[in-house]
Parts: C-alpha cells; sequence; structure tokens
C-alpha cells in the first residue's frame, strides 16, 4: 500500500490546528503499513513580518524544520497583501492551485491519498483523484465543508484522532483512553426524556476505522455511556446526539461501567 499525502497548513493552523502534531498526522496517513510516496506541507510565510519580527523569523524556520525532520516536503506561500477600498489590509497565502496540481502529477502509482484541509474548493480534485482509481481520505477541523466531506471515501475529524491535537491542559492525567484521562468523541444516541445517552471515542488509529460497531472486536471504537449531568454547558442537550458535534471529556469508572464525565463542547465540524 502506498500512500500520499498533502496537507494545507493554514487551514488547519486556522481552523483549531495550532498545536497539532504532524508526526501523528503521519502515523495517520500510514497506518496498516502503508509507504508514503509524497509527503507534501503547504505553509504559508510573511516574509514582510520575518524581516522585522525575530520571533516570528525564528518559531517559522523552527516549525518548518520540524516538519522536515518528520519527513515533509516543505512548499511555502508568502503571503500576498492587498489593500480593500476603505484601506483596510488583508493577507492570504493560498496554497489550492499548488496542491491540486502536485496532488494530481505526484499521486502516479499511489494507492490512497490524504488531504488534511477543509476547504470546499478541493471537491474537484477528490473527484479528479477519483476518477483515477485512487481512494481519497479527508482529514480536517473546525468548519470543514459539508460537500468536501461527503466526497472523500474516508473523512475523519483531526479532533478524534488519539494524540494528533493536544489539550490546552497539558496536566490532563493518563494517556488517550485510560481510565481519568480527556479524550473527544461524537454522541450517536442521547434520550432528552431519561436524561443520557452514548457517546463514541477512537480508542486507537488503524485500518478498520469503518467498523464502527465496538461489538466487533476489530472496531478501533469504543462507545461510552453519559447523563446529561456531565454536560458543562446545558445549553448543548438540545442539540444532541447533533451530527459533527465534537465533545470532550474524561473517562469515569463507576461500579457498573465506564462513563463520561466533564463533557464540553468542542466544536462543530
Amino acid at each position: 500500500m502506498k500512500v500520499c499525502v498533502f496537507v494545507d497548513v493554514q487551514n488547519l493552523y486556522h481552523n483549531g490546528g495550532r498545536r497539532l502534531r504532524y508526526d501523528v498526522l503521519r502515523e495517520l496517513a500510514c497506518r496498516g503499513g502503508a509507504e508514503p510516496v509524497r509527503l507534501n506541507a503547504y505553509a504559508g510565510l510573511d516574509a514582510e513580518r520575518a524581516e522585522r519580527d525575530a520571533s516570528y523569523r525564528s518559531g517559522t524556520r523552527g516549525f518548518h524544520h520540524a516538519l522536515r525532520e518528520f519527513g515533509y516536503k516543505v512548499i511555502i506561500k508568502e503571503v500576498s497583501w492587498y489593500t480593500d477600498d476603505r484601506g483596510r489590509k488583508t493577507g492570504k497565502a493560498n496554497a489550492d492551485v499548488d496542491l491540486a496540481v502536485d496532488a494530481l502529477e505526484q499521486t502516479a502509482g499511489c494507492d490512497r491519498v490524504l488531504i488534511a484541509s477543509g476547504d470546499g474548493d478541493f471537491c474537484r480534485l477528490v473527484q479528479a483523484l477519483q476518477r483515477r482509481g485512487l481512494r481519497v481520505e479527508v482529514l480536517a477541523l473546525e468548519g470543514a465543508s459539508a460537500r468536501l466531506q461527503a466526497e472523500a471515501d474516508v473523512f475523519v475529524c483531526g479532533f478524534l484522532v488519539p494524540g494528533l491535537v493536544p489539550f490546552e491542559d497539558e496536566r490532563e492525567p493518563g494517556a488517550w483512553g485510560e481510565i481519568g484521562s480527556r479524550v473527544r468523541g461524537t454522541c450517536t444516541w442521547f434520550d432528552s426524556e431519561k436524561g443520557f445517552g452514548y457517546i463514541r471515542y477512537l480508542k486507537t488509529v488503524s485500518d478498520s476505522l469503518w467498523i464502527t460497531d465496538d461489538r466487533n472486536p476489530d472496531s478501533p471504537w469504543q462507545t461510552v455511556f453519559f447523563h446529561k449531568s456531565a454536560l458543562e454547558d446545558p445549553s448543548v442537550e438540545p442539540r444532541l446526539p447533533g451530527g459533527g458535534l465534537v465533545l470532550a471529556f474524561t473517562l469515569e469508572q463507576d461500579e457498573e461501567r465506564t462513563r463520561a464525565g466533564r463533557i464540553g463542547l468542542v466544536c462543530k465540524v
């Protein structure tokens, strides 16, 4: 199995991926022993700011170096500045065309393509790759295009991948999936009258992501019980089960079962 990966760094960064771990992203793309043929990361650079801001210059260089250490080829797109009629400046470092052209040119002999972006402009690219017989996966964070999700052969919400987007509070105890740890998942069922439901989360990354029924021993997913009293924001309750709502919660153990506690809303994908 050969895989090609194309990462829209700016899209991920501005949609909740400021602390995203690109080594974990590579592991996800190469799950099942897949061989990476291309690992392209399209990153923005504000050249004007880099000249005058030593901290920004150093941080950007360090980030690009880390990407290369993980095996990514870094394609740098310089920010272009535009001034509107009111004199307001807007910076853009759009890598859409570069990513799309590279994906069409560099995926020969590949079996699977992962596009890491939630930008709906990539729908046509996904379709073009699929017409060539490729399996196309899309990983995105907050605000991903619904059409792009539907076009993909597999859509993965990055917030649900263990360790991909670390929690802000590094003091949270335990590794992902252990009792007492914080994880993220989605509500699959909720009884508003009785006030309880179930949340499904990804225990581990495997080639069996499609097996969502955790009664199957090959499923990498786990379902846990929750009561509405565990919701930190009661206004979330009317939106449950709510397709696309990502919830963060603590895995707790009582005498009867594993359950979700301290449930908070992360975002809507």
